[in-house]
């Protein structure tokens, strides 16, 4: 696929004399779909949704131990049901979008996300607790990537397709800290139960909005499904990510560990291999070998992986050190979300079509490692205004910068037979990489914490001293992994401007 400018012109003309081609959703290639200011409405709500959950439930767990009275070992498990349903199926969910069809593949995750909610909150035991967040990743993994990918090829002009990004990409970036503050307030005020609840509440209306407003269809031409290479990626998804669930509560060295990893990087070797040979390929290489397009999800993986610094040991600081209630603690962490939103708009209408992508990342990943190494100072008698909001905003503004871009490049110039399954490649780079970020961030802080109580007595000031020694050390790490990928994203972006998805769309 040919990214040089010297090839836009005679693109362009391609595109002005070739006939209008119907595509997926019904309308010809090149006319902006009715109401597509509408969809995009329906897919951020559909998208906040499943974003939220990732966070919202996590400050309910306390209560929902205390009332369904599962032990501390099984506690995990209500976190990870989901991701290890949610990373393993997401690629079998955007092929299943592009063969059957947007629309459909969206509505059902959609009224499938809300009865697994509707399940999870009405549980009075943790079986059917955990099963019913096992089956919110599984209709996540059909609803994520169908709307990315309805997205994609609804928003085709340049300057429409960066507003709708930037939105999107905001969503994606506030998304965990929206949650915070939601689930601290329904669980403060409500029960633990809605914060599975309130998502009926917007599958009602993404639903509604989705009928109304999303075009019918299906696609012409339906290849078969590549059922050994589905096989393949959904097993080592599954181990990849269950491998590093397993290094929170088993450790490193144990063989549920690395052996399932092992296994994972086995299967997703076999499934790289199998990608070459498939006639139906599930991930068609051409979808990862692009440039700017493999540097976006690399950026993606570890921005998801270092994000989990800020989120996950941030509340615990907040809470635990500073004894902020959750809807205090969610409160705490909505400038970071504005500026997210601020620079997400700047980025995605005005930096990103001038200068595309390799300044703009670097940047916003090397405000990030700066945030993060700010909030290594943080000790017993910090104060919010002056010693947590200011890394926060730097923070805010760094994600605001590399999210949207990311996904936005990620997503360009894919032809329309990909887009699901190219969405659904965005969704588990980040999915992969909280897990990792998860497991790892996890395991050195909880090492780091037993280190610095060697020897000691563990009086009250020690405990909380450890405490945040944990913390730094996790902020340290997250520091590192977004250094690592300021230099990656800086060493793999191409320079200058990425081609509108138009022109794009000629040479695929």
């Amino acid at each position: 696929m040919s990214q040089s400018s010297t090839d836009a012109p005679s693109g362009a003309d391609a595109l002005r004399k070739a006939p209008a081609v119907p595509t997926q959703s019904g309308a010809p290639e090149g006319e902006k779909p009715s109401h597509r200011w509408w969809v995009l409405g329906v897919i951020a709500i559909a998208q906040l949704m499943v974003v939220l959950d990732a966070t919202v439930v996590n400050i309910a767990l306390p209560s929902a131990q205390q009332a369904l009275g599962f032990s501390d070992g099984n506690r995990q498990w209500i976190v990870t049901a989901y991701s290890l349903a949610f990373g393993s199926l997401l690629l079998l969910g955007g092929r299943l979008a592009d063969l059957i069809g947007r629309k459909i593949v969206f509505l059902t995750g959609v009224i499938g996300f809300a009865g697994a909610s509707a399940l999870a909150g009405a549980a009075q035991n943790f079986e059917v607790l955990v099963s019913g967040r096992a089956l919110q990743g599984l209709f996540g993994a059909l609803l994520a990537p169908a709307a990315l990918s309805l997205l994609n090829t609804t928003f085709t002009d340049a300057k429409e397709r960066a507003k709708a990004f930037g939105i999107y990409g905001a969503i994606a970036g506030a998304g965990g800290g929206v949650g915070l503050l939601l689930g601290g307030v329904l669980t403060e005020h409500l029960s633990w139960r809605w914060t599975l609840y309130v998502n009926l509440i917007f599958a009602v209306i993404a639903f509604a909005g989705g009928l109304v407003f999303l075009r019918k269809g299906a696609p012409a031409d339906r290849p078969r499904l590549d059922l050994p290479g589905t096989v393949l990626v959904t097993a080592g998804l599954f181990g990849l990510v269950y491998g590093f669930s397993n290094a929170d509560s088993h450790g490193w060295g144990s063989a549920m560990t690395w052996g399932f990893l092992v296994l994972g990087g086995v299967l997703l070797a076999a499934f790289s291999w199998w990608q070459t040979r498939a006639e139906h390929p599930l991930l068609p290489l051409r979808v990862l070998l692009d440039r700017n397009r493999g540097a976006s999800f690399t950026v993606l993986a570890i921005s998801g992986a270092g994000m989990f610094g800020v989120f996950l040991f941030l509340t615990y600081y907040l809470q635990a050190s500073l004894h902020y209630s959750p809807v205090k603690t969610g409160l705490g962490f909505l400038p970071m979300i504005g500026a997210l939103m601020v620079a997400a708009q700047l980025v995605t209408n005005t930096l990103l079509p001038r200068l595309g992508p390799r300044p703009i990342v670097p940047l916003g990943m090397a405000m990030a490692v700066g945030s993060m190494v700010w909030l290594t100072a943080l000790d017993l008698h910090s104060s919010y205004a002056t010693d947590v909001l200011p890394p926060l905003l730097v923070m805010g503004f760094g994600l605001g910068l590399v999210m949207p871009a990311a996904m936005s490049v990620a997503t360009e110039g894919i032809g329309e037979q990909d887009a699901g399954v190219a969405s659904a490649a965005v969704n588990t780079m980040q999915q992969v990489g909280g897990s990792i970020g998860t497991a790892l961030l996890n395991t050195l802080a909880a090492s780091a914490a037993t280190h610095y109580l060697s020897g000691k007595k563990p009086t009250p000031d020690v405990l909380a001293q450890a405490q945040l020694h944990s913390y730094s050390t996790a902020y340290w790490w997250s520091a590192g992994l977004f250094a690592v990928g300021a230099v990656l994203a800086l060493l793999m972006y191409r320079k200058g401007r990425v081609q509108t998805g138009e022109t794009q769309a000629v040479h695929m």
